[in-house]
């Protein structure tokens, strides 16, 4: 592996452009539209799907991505939208200056642009080389009698229990949830059952109508369990597999025993999920969320997705039924929910398709034969996720509940996995009578109804759960334990960039940080006992919190870079973010450009400024990077006259991190710390596999490797390094020794 320092910078490699769209708005030269710029990012990743060099179910893995990615798109911003123009007429206009007609207009027409080139990519190229590959997915009008016994078998046996059809009568239609799939089923109406199902409205000839909600309880990749066939009977290894939705639809007849079926179609309704609690109406926070959820599930639908041959009468149906407008229709010629191409991506027997693994590493500065207290104690610890492992993090607070000398827990919970041993961790601490405090941020959105099932069952074992806070959304990622030691009272706190979640933490870029410094342990607590007591932390002096002091911190910080470069200093602002949203911060970094000073930003997904503008932006340079691992560490290094102030942090630069969210922006004050964040950074801005360059009009364009260069690629180089950093580690060998009973 070629060392990073050889290399030379991205600033000089090639770039090369992915075509031209109309991704923002030059009424405001300053700002791009939010969710325009949104979209973008899912097109950086639909190209990582297109990308040849990547192993096959890799690039299908990426396709399922965006389909998720959409679906989240249009059930909170498009709903969003929609919404604000409902309550202001329209009227209102974005940073970028686009009135809410025009942001809906060119959004719904990106998420088609975006929706037909997922169906190209599928159809044209991943579906047949998955055929190609023994991955094969089976017609069942068009295959071998073997097959089509193997199937029916399995409809019958497997499925014809599990579905209820549910047959229109006065046209009352059943509720259905978002984004679940359904078949809608025309029945002819002249037949006997038919003439009794309208009695009511003697209209023997009315369009009669069924639904068949598929559930989630059937898998939607089924296996054909045909041996040594293949879909043509011929001998042949593989997997072979129908759609739930094809298998169904094949057999739907005898889900209605004397009708006769004339049309059955796949479609799926997206609701409105930006729906928030009126907390100055909400007494009881437990019961509003409830109710929230309960609402989602009613709510106005946004989207809706038929394939591209429904029948007229089937699409003229659902559309009178959802009341959506053609805008609101989306017709495929592949599969809806393109989520379901997960499973395919983790069929057993096809490890050569895949990544090779890259396992987390442990991390050198934990002693395995020591307790993490005594890790800690030795100095802070800088952990990389997910090359480093987050078994550390987890290890801490699972012998913070067993030590005797441990006297508190206190820890922020926003999103959490299905079976979180924090959460379990938690419980038995306060089971074994510590002082137990968990902030559990009932309004993570999609999380709601894990974060009350979990909230519940802690309060039961005696944890004092806080339900977040009134008005804001608490993202702050800080466990504090509080620990009688000989010399006294020590805090052992972990500050996070990602989420107290094991699952995600080998899935996303993130960093923790494990320290017990005096400093930054009172500013912790303060800050934690501010948040549970509804106050404002006095004397901070490490630590910034939003939404009081964080915005004003990160001003301060800018503003310092802009000072110095005035002056003839050196000044450069390096950061890596998910998000740059915020006007007011955007505007102080172009204040600072125009000073003179170096601004390197590494921003994942939403970017509202315009970097390389004359007279504006000229020394700003915007990448993204899109790879393997979901890029979502905030850290930023100020030079700060060369004596680099670092920091990491829970807030992306966005309005509703700065002013609506309870965040920590934490400085890292340990030296090696500090150097291997930098290090990081930097690293990403030399990458020329998968970093996007950020042009003034708002386009990306994939960075090339130059010409007789080795390329470099910023997150195996990281997974490399945490290698070479874990084979460092000491091994110490413990004899076993005779015991008194021997």
């Amino acid at each position: 592996m070629t060392n990073v320092s050889e290399q030379n910078d991205a600033s000089t490699a090639k770039v090369v452009s992915v075509g031209k769209t109309d991704a923002v708005d030059a009424t405001d030269p300053r700002f791009i539209n939010r969710e325009l710029a949104w979209l973008e990012f899912n097109q950086r990743v639909l190209e990582q799907a297109s990308d040849e060099s990547l192993p096959l179910l890799e690039r299908v893995k990426f396709l399922a991505i965006t389909g998720s990615n959409l679906d989240e798109f249009v059930m909170v911003r498009v709903g969003g939208l929609r919404l604000q123009r409902e309550r202001s007429q329209g009227r209102q206009r974005d940073p970028s200056g686009m009135t809410l007609d025009q942001q809906l207009d060119r959004v719904l027409k990106r998420c088609h642009e975006l929706t037909s080139q997922q169906e190209k990519l599928l159809n044209e190229e991943l579906l047949p080389a998955l055929e190609r590959s023994g991955i094969r997915r089976v017609d069942l009008n068009r295959c071998d009698d073997r097959v089509l016994e193997t199937a029916a078998k399995q409809f019958h046996g497997d499925v014809q229990a599990v579905l209820s059809p549910q047959a229109l009568h006065d046209r009352q239609f059943p509720m259905l949830p978002g984004l679940g799939l359904n078949l809608c089923v025309q029945l002819q109406p002249g037949d006997e059952l038919g003439r009794v199902a309208s009695k009511a409205k003697h209209e023997t000839e009315e369009q009669q109508f069924a639904i068949i909600p598929l559930g989630r309880t059937l898998p939607r990749i089924v296996a054909l369990r045909v041996s040594n066939a293949n879909q043509r009977g011929e001998s042949e290894s593989g997997f072979a597999y129908v759609l739930l939705e094809d298998l169904v639809g094949h057999f739907v007849g005898t889900l209605f025993p004397g009708r006769q079926v004339i049309g059955c179609e796949p479609f799926r309704i997206t609701r409105n999920a930006d729906i928030e609690l009126r907390e100055d109406g909400a007494g009881d926070l437990l019961g509003g969320m409830e109710e929230v959820l309960e609402s989602r599930r009613q709510s106005q639908v946004v989207r809706l997705e038929i394939h591209a041959e429904t029948t007229e009468d089937i699409r003229n149906f659902l559309m009178d039924t959802f009341d959506v407008d053609q805008q609101a229709v989306f017709s495929n010629r592949c599969p809806l929910d393109l989520t379901c191409l997960w499973s395919l991506h983790g069929l057993r027997g096809f490890d050569q398709l895949r990544d090779a693994a890259w396992p987390p590493q442990a991390s050198p500065q934990i002693d395995p034969g020591q307790s993490m207290f005594s890790s800690i104690a030795g100095g802070d610890v800088m952990l990389i996720h997910p090359f480093e492992s987050f078994d550390p993090v987890v290890r801490l607070i699972e012998e913070a509940s067993s030590d005797p000398d441990v006297l508190a827990i206190k820890q922020i919970l926003y999103r959490t996995s299905r079976n979180s041993p924090i959460v379990s961790a938690l419980v038995r601490a306060a089971e074994r009578d510590k002082y137990v405090t968990a902030i559990v941020e009932l309004k993570a959105r999609f999380d709601e109804a894990r974060n009350i099932e979990w909230a519940r069952e802690m309060e039961q074992a005696g944890v004092q759960v806080i339900y977040g806070i009134r008005g804001l959304k608490t993202h702050a990622k800080v466990c504090i334990i509080v620990r009688r030691e000989p010399q006294g009272i020590v805090r052992y706190v972990h500050f996070g960039t990602g989420n107290y979640n094991e699952v995600t933490a080998n899935l996303y870029s993130d960093v923790s940080l494990l320290t017990c410094d005096d400093a930054l342990g009172a500013d912790a607590t303060s800050f934690f006992n501010a948040v549970t007591g509804a106050s404002q932390p006095q004397n901070l002096q490490h630590l910034a919190a939003a939404p009081l002091t964080l915005r004003r911190r990160l001003l301060e910080l800018i503003d310092g870079e802009t000072k110095r470069s005035r002056q003839g200093q050196r000044a450069e602002i390096t950061a890596k973010l998910n998000a740059l949203v915020d006007t007011e911060v955007i505007d102080a970094l172009y204040r600072a450009s125009q000073a003179g000073v170096r601004i390197k930003l590494n921003v994942r997904g939403i970017c509202c400024l315009r970097p390389g503008v004359p007279n504006l932006s000229d020394t700003i340079e915007v990448i993204s990077v899109v790879d393997r691992f979901l890029e979502h560490a905030r850290v930023v290094d100020f030079r700060h006259g060369g004596e680099h102030q670092v920091f990491v942090s829970s807030a992306d630069w966005m309005p509703r991190n700065l002013d609506r969210r309870v965040e920590l922006f934490v400085p890292v004050t340990d030296p090696k710390c500090r150097t291997r964040l930098r290090d990081m950074l930097q690293l990403y801005f030399r990458d020329t596999r998968n970093a996007w360059r950020m042009d003034a009009d708002g386009q990306y364009h994939r960075i090339t490797t130059p010409p007789n260069t080795e390329s470099v690629r910023a997150q195996e180089l990281l997974h490399q390094q945490a290698v070479d950093r874990s084979r460092k580690q000491t091994t110490r060998f413990q004899p076993h020794r005779r015991s008194q009973s021997d």
